[in-house]
């Protein structure tokens, strides 16, 4: 039996957002850098799953696997940001957002506050809602196997991505060049797609429990957030800024979905 009902764990799962990232807020004050707030990003993810299954205690099928995908997908990604932190240091997100708000009176407390730990936490919050609401019900359908094999897909898509750009960076020959191989020939952020699969993936497992329906904004929001906003096209103005070579990549390769390579420019 659930312990606890949705609207109740929705809002205890909020809670534990805010407070999570407003802890890290104070860290990063400490710091004076909020680059890292990335990596907690993935491991919240985590933390709600596992909060979400601690309170719902329903013991099903489903909730074995949200929560074992999501920790997967979480764990994983957060180590890697975290490694990629610890060795680059502050990103240039982050510090050419400060230096904006800057001049119009925000200092870095509130800057990091308003603008990055603040609404990351609701953010976090609102994305993760497959695997919050899809915890209750029971049994797994052929749309929860779907998802499955969406979630596994966009698992191992995203850590080939980033296992294949990391072992490119490290090698001094390919300083100032752009990352054309493996996966990165058929789409520009195969890291992106990865986490599109996983959260798309969740959904599904989702779908066939009660009152799912109230977590599709979440799928819904990262999809926007990786194809319109602070995803690629972020992502793509700094480096055809940094990058020679950027433009002709951009005219062959497809910009999200995998598809084969055109012709260069």
């Amino acid at each position: 039996m659930d312990l606890v009902s949705m609207p109740v764990l929705a809002g205890i799962n909020l809670a534990i957002s805010i407070g999570l990232f407003f802890c890290l807020w104070l860290v990063a004050l400490r710091l004076k850098d909020a680059s890292f707030v990335d990596a907690f990003w993935a491991f919240g993810m985590v933390i709600l799953a596992v909060t979400t299954y601690w309170l719902v205690q329903a013991d099903t099928e489903r909730q074995l696997v949200l929560v074992g995908l999501c920790s997967v997908w979480g764990l994983r990604l957060g180590l890697h940001l975290f490694g990629r932190w610890r060795r680059d240091g502050k990103d240039k997100r982050y510090t050419n957002l400060f230096a904006r708000l800057e001049p119009k009176g925000f200092g870095f407390a509130r800057a990091s506050l308003l603008f990055v730990f603040l609404p990351q936490s609701i953010l976090m919050w609102l994305v993760s809602l497959p695997v919050q609401l899809g915890q209750y019900g029971s049994g797994i359908g052929y749309l929860a196997f779907a998802g499955i094999g969406l979630a596994v897909i966009g698992i191992a898509f995203e850590t080939a991505g980033d296992w294949q750009l990391e072992a490119f960076r490290k090698d001094p020959d390919n300083a100032g060049k752009v990352m054309d191989r493996g996966l990165w020939r058929y789409t520009r952020h195969p890291n992106y797609f990865g986490d599109f699969c996983v959260w798309w993936g969740l959904f599904l497992i989702a779908a066939e429990a009660p009152w799912s329906w109230l977590a599709l904004p979440g799928p819904l929001f990262l999809s926007w957030t990786l194809l319109k906003w602070s995803g690629a096209p972020l992502l793509e103005r700094s480096l055809a800024a940094s990058r020679s070579g950027y433009a002709d990549y951009v005219a062959r390769t497809s910009g999200f979905f995998p598809w084969f390579p055109g012709k260069s420019l």
